[in-house]
């Protein structure tokens, strides 16, 4: 298990904004960052990171907490996986406490931490193998070097080569322990039934490890290198628990930041591809690994730039198969630019055969918008044919119906408008009838995921709905516990009855109320707050919002982010001239009003209970039945002071909200 102290310096280390900025593209938003939720989706930008508080918030999900908690929900690590891929970004050693080890923590290992081992496992293989055996530098490193790839390239990219032994990798995992079924299940390995020892999937192929946004091994790819095989030349890993093809970019790991910084992506076919723009220095590139475009392969991009270049070679015959992924591009709300490149040249071979400085400018130069480069490639086969040259024009009107923003569909229609001699006014009429196709054929695809047999369902009435009394009562417990994690150290100055000033902490001060009532907290994560702030005292700690965002509780952590980060931090005010008052401002009168709110709040739940006594003794305990008769009449009393000790208005039937 890791130590207490390594937590604390992997607390202390990390930057929630540079974490975060490697999945959301950020800019800075007065003292904060915003970005476009990765969570969810939507158009305007709700998704909020503070430096200063070193906490996140999506206010389009109601989403948050620290870089750790993030890493959990984006990446779907564990606690302790999520704290090692920080300490590695920020190279800080992870020391373990052995004495917290139990033999259940040990054994403890679900099937997707083997999955995730065990591809671990493979690539340390084949790289190893690639550079250490003879077998693997004579064909798998020879065939990278005949490529032109540099040694830092192939190590970058983690490139590796498997065997001509039939079973080299799959003996290897069976005498370190790995069970049969882990390397069927990852993949890796096949089990046939003439076969016991198994089979290596990828034999006598060098490798290319598939990585997810982080950094992990996924899955692979492999490329035969003898021609006389029949066999396919190029082989990926099937569909496992943590390997989805259409939810993963190649290059996509080593390319995020440039992407992020350059704020454009270039968008590639292959492997070489990618790795060649790399070796020549361009990184902002990922490579859809041989699978058509998908929505969720797109939304990886959109996290960090709306801008794609698809490149496409030169002598490409699936470049018409291409507009579908234009679509999807649109339909997403990307911006789009198309380069082919000159007949027999692909990213690749152009990459390698130029500088930087000349690659870098021909797509910058060349690249051509979506209209342009779909008349280039449709009217070139459309001739002279007026028939072909309308169904020409009707699909890139088809492709503009799929802009999602209203201002640039006009921009585009006005674009084929002057390309083409045309009216507006007939090209906004097709447009109207492309919209419309499209609108009919989602809805037709939504009904019949939706369409179920007839089915009689009786709703039930919800349980423990909760009325006014309560719904005032929760919101003011969570105000107090919201006051404890934002303001907890504050040292307040009181006096007592006999007018003697004296010190108190906001903590101690809502602490020492809630005690005083005996107070029953409504909320789970708030009991487990004041239990930890209990603690803290017995140990002379004052437990406020920073301590608490260390703590493996997904609740807690929200529970802070939801108490430090407000929805007006989705506005910087100060450019608009407009300074609203800060929370904390008038914190001694806030705490007093507060503490006495909820004590209001509190009798009014007292009252509702003891009503509730009070009709179950009517006929039964007439002593009972008198008393709380008396107790009601007491709790009104306590509240009339309350009301008039806060100012509120006796004709007001529901309290002032503060």
């Amino acid at each position: 298990m890791i130590s207490k102290q390594t937590i604390d310096k992997i607390f202390s280390t990390i930057r929630v904004e540079e974490i975060v900025g490697e999945y959301v593209q950020l800019k800075r938003a007065g003292s904060n960052y915003k970005g476009l939720s990765p969570f969810h989706e939507e158009k305007t930008p709700s998704f909020v990171v503070s430096a200063s508080k070193q906490i996140w918030k999506d206010f389009s999900s109601g989403q948050g907490g620290t870089a750790i908690s993030f890493l959990m929900e984006i990446e779907n690590f564990t606690y302790p996986e999520a704290l090692r891929h920080a300490a590695k970004k920020y190279g800080i050693e992870i020391e373990e406490d052995q004495r917290e080890y139990s033999e259940e923590a040990k054994n403890a290992q679900s099937e997707r931490d083997l999955l995730y081992k065990i591809h671990e496992i493979a690539n340390d293989y084949y790289q190893n193998f690639l550079w250490e055996v003879d077998e693997g530098r004579s064909i798998g490193l020879a065939y990278f070097k005949e490529r032109e790839l540099k040694d830092d390239i192939i190590k970058k990219f983690q490139l590796g080569y498997s065997p001509e032994k039939k079973n080299a990798f799959t003996a290897f995992a069976l005498e370190k322990g790995y069970a049969k079924e882990i390397l069927e299940k990852s993949g890796l390995s096949i089990f046939p039934e003439n076969s016991p020892a198994g089979i290596d999937r990828f034999r006598e192929r060098v490798i290319f490890p598939i990585h997810s946004f982080s950094g992990r091994v996924l899955g692979f790819g492999a490329r035969i290198l003898r021609n006389n095989v029949k066999t396919a030349k190029y082989l990926n890993s099937p569909e496992t628990e943590i390997y989805h093809k259409s939810n993963v970019l190649y290059g996509l790991n080593q390319g995020k930041q440039a992407i992020s910084r350059k704020n454009i992506c270039l968008l590639v076919e292959g492997y070489m591809d990618v790795i060649s723009l790399h070796m020549s220095g361009i990184e902002n590139v990922v490579a859809s690994s041989g699978t058509s475009l998908t929505t969720e392969q797109i939304k990886l991009i959109k996290r960090l730039t709306e801008n794609v270049t698809i490149l496409f070679d030169g002598d490409n015959a699936g470049i018409k198969a291409s507009f579908r992924s234009i679509d999807m591009l649109l339909t997403e709300g990307m911006n789009i630019r198309v380069l082919l490149f000159p007949e027999g040249d692909d990213p690749d071979s152009f990459a390698r055969k130029h500088p930087q400085d000349y690659v870098e400018k021909f797509i910058e130069n060349e690249a051509m918008d979506f209209i342009d480069f779909k008349a280039e490639i449709l009217l070139k086969d459309a001739g002279s044919d007026p028939i072909k040259k309308a169904d020409a024009i009707r699909n890139i009107v088809k492709s503009v119906s799929f802009v999602q923003n209203a201002l640039k569909r006009e921009v585009y229609l006005k674009e084929v408008s002057n390309k083409f001699g045309l009216s507006e006014q007939s090209l906004f009429n097709e447009l109207d009838v492309q919209r419309q196709v499209t609108q009919n054929q989602t809805q037709h695809v939504q009904q019949q995921k939706e369409q179920k047999p007839a089915k009689l369902e009786i709703v039930p009435k919800p349980e423990n709905e909760i009325d006014s009394v309560q719904f005032n009562i929760l919101h003011q417990e969570n105000k107090l516990i919201d006051t404890m994690l934002m303001f907890g150290d504050v040292v307040l100055h009181r006096e007592n009855d006999k007018n003697e000033e004296y010190e108190v902490t906001v903590i101690e001060e809502i602490l020492n109320h809630f005690e005083e009532e005996q107070y029953e907290f409504q909320i789970e994560t708030n009991q487990k707050i004041i239990n930890n702030i209990k603690e803290g005292i017995e140990h002379d700690e004052l437990r406020s919002g920073s301590f608490f965002i260390t703590l493996m509780d997904a609740d807690i952590t929200l529970k802070v982010a939801d108490a430090l980060m407000h929805p007006n931090e989705l506005s910087d005010w100060a450019t608009r001239n407009i300074f609203p008052p800060n929370m904390g401002d008038h914190i001694a009168e806030e705490v007093e009003n507060n503490i006495l709110i909820h004590k209001y709040y509190y009798i009014h739940v007292m009252i509702k209970q003891t009503t509730a006594d009070l009709e179950e003794y009517r006929d039964t305990n007439s002593e009972k039945y008198f008393d709380a008769i008396k107790k009601i009449m007491m709790l009104n009393d306590f509240s009339k002071q309350i009301i008039e000790k806060i100012g509120w208005s006796p004709v007001t039937k529901s309290p002032i909200k503060f």
